[in-house]
């Protein structure tokens, strides 16, 4: 497979997801759609909270791996094998730290604002 082909199919699926949330947030708490934790869905305030914070880190940092991915395909030809993978996993998992954290700081273990 064409390195720039896996670039496309792993870092940039993540980045057209992320553009799909980021303009298409969820209007309310579901179990199908949006950043789902147990502490993101104890109410709407928290939702529409976790949802923006999450879905602002995601269009960051997915556009950001994807544009370094890409870098990395047109110079490494022959040799990318997990590198994309690795940086669109860091990416979620950054956004998720990133979120939680957020969360922490702005509402209380009950679900209240800070």
């Amino acid at each position: 497979m064409s390195p720039i082909i896996y670039v496309l199919t792993t870092n940039g699926l993540l980045f057209l997801l992320s553009i799909i949330f980021w303009k298409f947030p969820p209007k309310k708490i579901n179990n199908l759609y949006g950043y789902r934790t147990f502490k993101a869905m104890q109410n709407e305030d928290i939702w529409n909270f976790a949802n923006t914070i999450f879905n602002k880190n995601l269009l960051m940092y997915a556009g950001l791996s994807f544009i370094a991915t890409m870098l990395l395909a047109n110079f490494i030809v022959n040799g990318l094998t997990w590198q994309p993978m690795v940086v669109a996993i860091l990416s979620i998992v950054v956004s998720i730290i990133k979120t939680e954290r957020a969360l922490s700081d702005n509402f209380t273990e009950e679900g209240k604002r800070k």
